[in-house]
């Protein structure tokens, strides 16, 4: 039989094994994977109880910044693709660029009927402000720039111009009322709680540069097996039924941006 002493030691022993195994991962993720990212990570975490998996939204512009700086991430979810290839060419990465989606932006309102609008009817609008993510480092708010003035309403309403740190805050813009409507995310749209408070526009994607996305394993995590894992993970069927859900085109299935199209004229 084994003793009390010999039977404590065992314990403290597997105790001490189960916490050498357990790892943390820290994830920077462009604000428009927010609904998308939390499912994906919740479903991870089922196979892998004693990991830690923390993930930080934000601004994609700023992280790049961040992460050049030092910033403790292990993996880095951009909403332009551009941002994380800059990092591969500058040494910041211990992965290639992996192509995770492509975004669409639309025109959101919780008071006004968005579907019934599209961008040119911006400036006829009675309405004090009109939300978008800060251009100088938000893509979705380069891209709702870049649709603006290829519809030809930019100079007319940039006076009513507001702008969120990332996507996610200027949907919280709109939604409190703060700004009567603004460009936003798709899969910030269609999550449950925006969904059911309000009505959109899919923006025409002639009308902007495309929002291609990727993500990469950043140097500080170049031996951590669970960054590895979850990068795999990333291209799991489960993975790839949640983010067509938001809204996403996935690599290789650009054919569904007529489908989305097609979708969004038949509400």
């Amino acid at each position: 039989m084994i003793g009390a002493k010999a039977l404590s030691a065992l314990v403290v022993l597997s105790f001490a094994a189960s916490g050498a195994s357990a790892e943390t991962l820290r994830i920077a993720a462009a604000s428009d994977l927010k609904f998308a990212m939390d499912e994906i990570v919740a479903d991870f975490r089922q196979d892998h109880p004693d990991d830690a998996i923390d993930v930080i939204y934000g601004s994609s512009g700023n992280f790049h910044t961040q992460i050049q700086q030092g910033a403790p991430y292990d993996m880095y979810f951009a909403a332009d693709i551009e941002y994380p290839r800059a990092l591969v060419k500058a040494g910041f990465a211990a992965s290639n660029v992996r192509p995770y989606a492509t975004g669409r932006i639309v025109l959101w309102s919780a008071q006004l009927d968005a579907s019934e609008l599209t961008l040119a009817d911006l400036p006829g609008l009675d309405v004090v402000k009109i939300a978008i993510a800060n251009p100088a480092h938000a893509p979705y708010g380069k891209r709702a720039e870049e649709a603006m003035r290829a519809t030809q309403v930019w100079d007319q309403i940039q006076r009513k111009l507001v702008f969120g740190e990332n996507i996610a805050q200027t949907a919280q813009f709109v939604q409190s009322g703060n700004a009567q409507i603004g460009v936003i995310a798709l899969s910030l749209a269609l999550s449950p709680e925006l969904a059911a408070t309000g009505s959109y526009y899919l923006v025409p994607e002639a009308l902007h540069e495309p929002l291609e996305q990727g993500f990469i394993i950043t140097k500080r995590a170049a031996s951590k097996a669970l960054a590895a894992e979850f990068a795999e993970y990333m291209s799991s069927a489960n993975v790839r039924t949640i983010m067509r859900r938001y809204g996403f085109v996935l690599p290789g299935e650009e054919q569904r941006t007529s489908a989305i199209e097609s979708d969004v004229v038949g509400q």
